[in-house]
């Protein structure tokens, strides 16, 4: 009789974590969050999800952790990494949830065909660590900025997203901004600061 509860139970808070398959998601942003015309760091970056910002997920690619998002009005692709949803009470990050309707990526015409090869993809981005306290800082100088837009470098493409926090591999070449006690880089085609000893970017430019 106990084993037969046991199983109930289990049964129970399964079903409660559950997801319709047909039912779309409201996630909520961990991190400032790209979005992105398709689902990887080689599509161009079409809008951005806030600290904290509500996007209804419509469903998942299988076996990829890259969803398709609406946020604002701007329809795309978004890491679900950094995404978390709140399920019976459960906080849960998106990327970990199995019911979530799976969807596919079809291109849009114009380029179907492209004989534009896609870029190589150099590494993965080391994710912040959950326990960590949010990377915040002050928007860099203006002259800061100027320098890094106007003197773009190379874009190194890595798997996940590109957040504050986020480490970059040692593969990643890091250029100096003079003045400026930060290197910089662009990846996954942003120009990021980044904190030469720790390779932590600590300013993502949107």
């Amino acid at each position: 009789m106990h084993r037969n509860k046991t199983v109930l139970l289990a049964a129970v808070m399964t079903a409660a974590i559950s997801l319709p398959a047909s039912a779309a998601v409201v996630a909520q942003a961990t991190t400032p969050l790209n979005i992105r015309s398709g689902p990887g760091p080689q599509y161009p970056v079409i809008g951005a999800v806030p600290t904290r910002g509500q996007a209804t997920i419509t469903g998942c690619i299988s076996g990829s952790l890259w969803c398709s998002v609406s946020y604002n009005g701007k329809q795309g692709w978004a890491y679900s990494q950094y995404l978390m949803a709140t399920l019976s009470g459960r906080s849960l990050a998106v990327a970990e949830m199995r019911d979530i309707p799976p969807v596919t990526y079809q291109a849009p015409a114009e380029v179907v065909g492209s004989a534009v090869a896609p870029p190589v993809i150099n590494g993965t981005l080391v994710e912040p660590q959950a326990t960590s306290a949010p990377l915040v800082i002050a928007p860099p100088p203006a002259d800061v900025q100027s320098y890094v837009v106007s003197h773009p470098v190379a874009p190194v493409y890595l798997n996940g997203e590109v957040v504050e926090g986020a480490g970059l591999p040692q593969t990643v070449q890091l250029a100096p901004v003079p003045g400026s006690d930060y290197d910089y880089a662009y990846v996954n085609s942003v120009p990021v600061l980044v904190q030469p000893n720790t390779r932590q970017v600590v300013y993502v430019y949107r």
